[in-house]
């Protein structure tokens, strides 16, 4: 494993430094190795970031880099992969996200960049009729190639994994600790199963205790993955709300399965619709609706060739990016080798004559 591994890994041990400084270092600096071996006159020069800031760096870099040589040994021996904020496998929809995180963790081999993404959370008090709702709803999405992220926590995560193994959807499980344990324990042979057709994705490091302030941490990752959010069953308050209010400050879609007026493991579902937060929803297709997914996708290829043929040049480079996943205008300027203010006028034009549309997180995507 090359060394800039270790200084992408040592970035999150910097102290005083958040996810939004660091991945202002890694933007100015280049590499997360290039970080830490700038003198303090240069760190100081980036905007933001300042003398205390700088001192952080310089003080605690050492002590860093010592601890992610230590982590190296165990990612190294469990074939996980550490992925930086810039590198190519980041998550796409989750680059938009301002608090973002600068480096992943990731075990699997289910794509974290798949055309279609949804996140399904709620209750750890899982009721029968929340069960009913996950295995349907998630049966209707069976050869849907859709990829099902959720939490890996008692109730709610729990089912949506195990069904989506039944069904065989690619699910991800984003964890609240490092990758050398499992929370819960009884979790744990669901979670290999998961790496056969999935796969699990943290921000923490080895020996990160599954401490309350991480949950909220790992929500903004369940949020930001996906291109939209799905309630099951909810209390008035509770982890899966925290997640659903995360997607919709990032402008994702939102949906929340309705329930029983008074019944407490409803409660929070129908506070969501009622105020606007979310959609109601009663099967797949209704989801499928509301994000614009066809099922007919031969039939949706087709068309997608016959219109590639009467594009201009330019816009046919364009078109052949997005006909793999969604991509931002700076993504399809990189992969098309075409100047950022070519691609967006012709963007502009493919979206006026209804061929492209926008997604949550400023992503492009096919109609």
């Amino acid at each position: 494993m090359n060394s800039n591994v270790i200084y992408k890994i040592a970035l999150l041990k910097l102290k005083g430094i958040g996810s939004v400084n660091a991945k202002l270092l890694l933007s100015y600096c280049g590499s997360a190795e290039a970080v830490f071996s700038a003198p303090k006159e240069e760190l100081i020069a980036i905007p933001q970031i300042g003398e205390i800031t700088a001192n952080h760096i310089l003080s605690s870099k050492e002590e860093a880099i010592s601890i992610a040589e230590e982590e190296i040994d165990f990612v190294e021996k469990n074939n996980i992969q550490v992925i930086s904020y810039y590198d190519e496998q980041y998550p796409n929809r989750l680059k938009y996200c301002d608090d973002s995180p600068v480096t992943l963790f990731y075990k699997g081999n289910a794509s974290l960049n798949a055309q279609k993404m949804l996140t399904m959370v709620g209750t750890r008090k899982i009721t029968n009729y929340g069960k009913q709702l996950i295995k349907d709803f998630l049966f209707q999405l069976r050869g849907m190639d859709v990829t099902v992220v959720s939490g890996l926590a008692y109730g709610v995560d729990t089912e949506v994994h195990k069904a989506c193994l039944e069904y065989q959807l690619p699910t991800i499980g984003v964890l609240a600790h490092g990758l050398d344990a499992m929370y819960p324990a009884r979790n744990k042979k669901l979670s290999k199963t998961m790496l056969e057709k999935g796969g699990l994705l943290t921000e923490f490091t080895t020996n990160t205790r599954p401490d309350r302030e991480n949950f909220p941490k790992r929500n903004r990752i369940v949020a930001g993955l996906t291109d939209a959010t799905i309630v099951v069953e909810s209390g008035e308050s509770g982890g899966s709300l925290i997640t659903a209010d995360i997607a919709f400050s990032y402008s994702r879609d939102v949906m929340a399965f309705p329930g029983s007026v008074g019944q407490e493991h409803s409660q929070g579902c129908n506070n969501l619709i009622k105020y606007n937060k979310a959609s109601l929803i009663e099967t797949a297709d209704d989801a499928l609706r509301l994000l614009g997914w066809q099922r007919g996708e031969q039939t949706k290829q087709n068309r997608q060739k016959q219109l590639f043929l009467d594009l201009n040049e330019v816009e046919q480079q364009i078109v052949k990016v997005l006909m793999k996943q969604p991509h931002s205008a700076e993504m399809i300027s990189v992969k098309s080798s075409l100047p950022l203010s070519l691609v967006r006028t012709h963007l502009l034009n493919l979206e006026l004559n209804g061929v492209v549309r926008i997604s949550p997180g400023n992503q492009y995507t096919l109609n």
